[in-house]
């Protein structure tokens, strides 16, 4: 009885089954690295003692140049979003509301610019008694943006008659750097500042297929900036 034997695989099948390896082990090494390529450092510097009561909520706005800006106008509610979230989250005024609600007193160009004016605002009519009906207790001004501050490597994709794809590797740093001021409208003060700067690196592998391995620097610096104000305007005032 002759035995059998099974026709071996094609070049063609033993370049494609080469080829998902090769992307398969891309992949895993890269996710591995870019998992720990984002770096985060929070800071907060306390002027005046905080705290908040039944009732008291809070304001997100941010410095009139970034106001008219779509992405940072996003940034501020991922912020105000993850304040207000879970059982213990603040009670937060949409920004937009709050704006339209004392016009034109809190627009770019009226706004006041530090806390030394916070009192002869609230001697505007109306002003005062608009704050105390929302129960405004604090306001949170943010500054600062994302950047990309470097960048490297080299893709390219071609097609042609027998198909396409691309090959090469690139990557790109991005660095969120944002500040946020406490203005306490209980004592027309300022509470202090909550810093937060993440850094993080994308890496784009082509290997026939581009597998973009995106480092989310801005969302990380919303989740960490959020989770440390909260933990700053909590804090007992007698502590």
């Amino acid at each position: 009885m002759n035995p059998k034997y099974e026709q071996p695989p094609s070049k063609e099948v033993l370049m494609k089954q080469a080829s998902r390896v090769m992307k398969l082990t891309a992949f895993l090494l890269l996710a591995a690295i870019a998992s720990g390529c984002v770096t985060s450092t929070i800071v907060d510097a306390r002027t005046a003692k905080t705290g908040i009561n039944e009732g008291d909520t809070v304001v997100i706005m941010a410095k009139s140049y970034h106001l008219g800006n779509e992405t940072e106008l996003k940034y501020i509610r991922c912020i105000e979003e993850n304040l207000a979230r879970g059982q213990e989250g603040l009670t937060v005024i949409p920004h937009d509301e709050f704006v339209d609600s004392l016009f034109p007193w809190f627009e770019p160009r009226t706004a006041p610019a530090e806390t030394k004016n916070l009192a002869k605002l609230m001697d505007r009519p109306g002003v005062a008694d608009k704050i105390a009906e929302q129960g405004i207790r604090y306001i949170i001004w943010l500054d600062g943006d994302t950047d990309r501050v470097a960048g490297g490597g080299s893709l390219s994709c071609a097609v042609g008659p027998g198909g396409g794809g691309c090959f090469g590797f690139a990557w790109w740093q991005n660095d969120a750097d944002y500040d946020a001021s406490v203005w306490d409208l209980e004592g027309l003060e300022s509470a202090g500042t909550v810093s937060a700067d993440v850094t993080g690196t994308s890496y784009m592998p082509a290997l026939v297929i581009p597998l973009p391995l995106i480092a989310r620097t801005q969302s990380r610096s919303c989740k960490s900036l959020a989770a440390q104000l909260h933990k700053f305007i909590v804090q007992d005032e007698t502590a």
